[in-house]
């Protein structure tokens, strides 16, 4: 018994010091490789809207995913978010496995909008139906994130309204529970209009919702993005990243424009912010970009490492 003591000792002795002379050289590294080691613990992804967005009405980018995987994995992204539309295909799996494997790039997660309205209570079946077949595909492909998005009513949702929608994504965040998923509520400007009035409906109706704010839907919802995520930084797990000139029109890469995100990054640093990122790219309509959209991602990539640390 006595020997075995020793024996702990003597390893708790060469873990402590082996742990120490790590610490000591994470130290003695200079700043930008320190900010490189930590800014690892926050991965960066890419959302595809800037595909899907070539093909209206269903935003159905599977025929051009291969360019998809091609780009960012060009770009040095971490990972690809899909949408709902990329789940849903019968081969969609397997297609996707393909991919993963062939560019050595994981499938993040997905966005989600509903294929019926949630604040009607007799869509709500199909909704579940929809959103679990969806959760059930991307925990397939090791997919983690689902961005919810509970659609514009194109008008303030009444409060038994949002009673109803409420109650669909308790289920919703029930299925995220039941196979290991990370939801977060990903904003446009109809949930932050209005002194921010569904999202407030949510939250109050739904506390353990966890917030996953598009900046640039912010902006154009005449929400300061510093402002929020100093009121709501603790419940923000995911970020999508977009840029936009003074005139409101969306720049080609991340950094062009006049959004101030050095504001923003000093602000999650101060919320201690450890969730998860994407970029995600918008082109105004009719818009013929200067440059291959893999090197846009370049540019992006490049930029929100430097400027977000």
């Amino acid at each position: 018994m006595q020997a075995n003591m020793i024996d702990e000792i003597k390893s708790s002795r060469r873990d402590f010091i082996k742990n120490s002379a790590l610490l000591s050289g994470f130290f003695l590294l200079p700043d930008a490789a320190k900010a490189e080691s930590l800014s690892k613990s926050i991965p960066v992804y890419a959302h595809l809207w800037v595909y899907a967005s070539a093909f209206p009405p269903t935003w159905d980018s599977t025929p051009v995913l291969d360019t998809v995987f091609s780009d960012l994995s060009y770009a040095g992204i971490e990972g690809v978010e899909l949408m709902e539309i990329n789940l849903k295909g019968e081969n969609s799996v397997n297609r996707l496995k393909e991919l993963i494997s062939k560019y050595n790039l994981p499938v993040s997660g997905t966005s989600y909008n509903a294929i019926a309205p949630m604040w009607v209570k007799s869509n709500h079946e199909a909704v579940i139906n929809e959103f679990s077949l969806v959760a059930d595909r991307l925990k397939s492909v090791n997919g983690k994130t689902v961005g919810i998005s509970v659609g514009d009513a194109r008008r303030k949702k009444t409060e038994d309204e949002l009673d109803v929608q409420a109650e669909v994504l308790q289920k919703m965040l029930k299925v995220c529970e039941e196979r290991g998923l990370v939801p977060n509520i990903h904003n446009h400007t109809y949930e932050i209009e209005h002194d921010l009035h569904d999202l407030k409906g949510m939250l109050t109706r739904v506390p353990e919702l966890k917030l996953g704010p598009d900046l640039n839907w912010l902006i154009r919802g005449g929400v300061n993005p510093v402002d929020f995520i100093n009121t709501y930084g603790k419940r923000i797990v995911y970020l999508h990243i977009r840029d936009q000139y003074a005139d409101g029109t969306w720049t080609e890469n991340v950094g062009q424009g006049a959004t101030d995100f050095n504001a923003i990054a000093k602000a999650l640093k101060q919320q201690s912010f450890r969730g998860q990122a994407a970029i995600e790219l918008a082109f105004p309509n009719n818009f013929k970009p200067i440059n291959p959209l893999k090197k846009d991602w370049k540019i992006s990539r490049e930029f929100v490492r430097r400027t977000f640390g």
